[in-house]
């Protein structure tokens, strides 16, 4: 029977830090903190990933496309080494074998949520890229991948930063890289994931610290 969490993208979730459970993956020295899943080791799958060095996961396919950011370390696979900060897209078709180095690598990754249409690759070294400026001040936006109504970018908001309230068309999802991000619902240490439905609403903003999120919008429209 396929595994189910947080499977109801109509429902709001939070997961902090402090919520984390590892559990051990098929692989030595892998382990996985899942964040949603349908489906059991082949699944639709949003989770944290942990590579202790060393450590290597056999070769795979992505039959549903493999989308990854890495959190800390470095994470390679025969095609070359992707530092901290490096976003990478692996179209369904394409498959790799993660071999990791000494320093051990963490990565957001999200497995089986490709359409077939969108076979484009990236791999982007987020920490060299340039920066735009947001809708508001104080709030820088980098572009790392659109299509159709799906938009990524990583989103850099500057200390005591308040945006517009707005409605999430087609759903939301947050992961905080650095800082802390702020809510009328709460308060999102550096970690936290968060997931909004389809015409959810909030007013986001940040205190003395600031924040960088990996955010990723209009993905959930339709599932």
């Amino acid at each position: 029977m396929a595994l189910h969490l947080n499977s109801d993208f109509n429902q709001r979730v939070v997961i902090l830090p402090s919520d984390y459970e590892w559990i051990d993956s098929p692989m030595h020295g892998v382990e996985r903190m899942m964040l949603d899943r349908i489906g059991d080791e082949v699944a639709r799958a949003t989770t944290i990933v942990r590579y202790a060095p060393y450590s290597e996961f056999s070769a795979h396919i992505h039959t549903g496309g493999e989308e990854f950011y890495v959190i800390e370390g470095v994470f390679s696979d025969e095609r070359g080494d992707y530092a901290q900060g490096t976003y990478v897209r692996n179209p369904i078709g394409t498959s790799h074998t993660p071999k990791i180095g000494e320093h051990g690598a963490t990565i957001l990754v999200k497995l089986h949520q490709f359409s077939e249409q969108d076979t484009l690759s990236v791999n982007m070294n987020t920490s060299v890229e340039p920066w735009s400026q947001g809708l508001v001040e104080g709030l820088s936006v980098m572009s790392l991948h659109e299509f159709e109504s799906e938009h990524v970018a990583l989103v850099k908001w500057e200390p005591y930063t308040r945006f517009l309230s707005h409605q999430h068309w087609g759903g939301e999802e947050i992961f905080v890289i650095k800082g802390t991000f702020y809510d009328e619902h709460g308060e999102y240490p550096k970690g936290s994931w968060i997931r909004n439905p389809h015409k959810s609403r909030h007013q986001p903003f940040t205190k003395s610290d600031g924040a960088i999120i990996f955010v990723k919008t209009g993905h959930l429209l339709v599932l």
